[in-house]
């Protein structure tokens, strides 16, 4: 059986108790303490980082200074998240997809492919429920719709949208 480490200590008690606080609009204090506890555990966490209610991510996030995880949002593996992002709620962020390749075997079964991090550059904005699949890369300054499903990188200063997200404008 592995021994528990400080970090995995950490993480617990973060799902146990600020993760459910208020809307970090409603309070400074349960904005502050997501970010203490988060700290802890997360690879790094930049100066006023905003992790909101409800977000559920591992100990691979890496996020920038003035950088959000919005509420109820899930970062599944390894993410790098640049400085002065911010994420609407219920974004999903995949790093891996379960395995499928022995069709004689129950895919339950099969586990997971290999993990491809993906990495949010500065001053990006998620809208509601974007959801980004394994290894893309989302240029800076790129806006991504609400309900996008972003499957390859977006280049910078983009403005995307639909399913799969495609380019719809430029912000310049």
């Amino acid at each position: 059986m592995r021994r528990l480490t400080s970090a995995d200590v950490w993480r617990i008690a973060y799902a146990a108790f600020p993760k459910w606080l208020p809307k970090s609009q409603h309070s400074r204090l349960a904005k502050n303490l997501r970010g203490f506890f988060a700290r802890r555990f997360i690879e790094h966490g930049g100066v006023n980082i905003n992790i909101e209610r409800g977000a559920t991510f591992g100990s691979e996030l890496s996020i920038g200074d003035n950088s959000g995880v919005g509420i109820n949002c899930e970062v599944l593996g390894p993410c790098h998240i640049g400085n002065d992002v911010m994420m609407g709620p219920e974004v999903v962020i995949y790093t891996r997809n379960h395995s499928h390749s022995d069709p004689s075997k129950p895919m339950r079964l099969q586990g997971y492919e290999e993990a491809f991090p993906v990495t949010i550059c500065d001053d990006v904005w998620l809208g509601r429920r974007v959801m980004i699949m394994p290894g893309v890369t989302i240029g800076k300054g790129t806006v991504v719709a609400a309900g996008a499903i972003v499957t390859k990188d977006l280049p910078e200063y983009a403005i995307c949208a639909g399913i799969p997200a495609k380019v719809v404008g430029n912000r310049s």
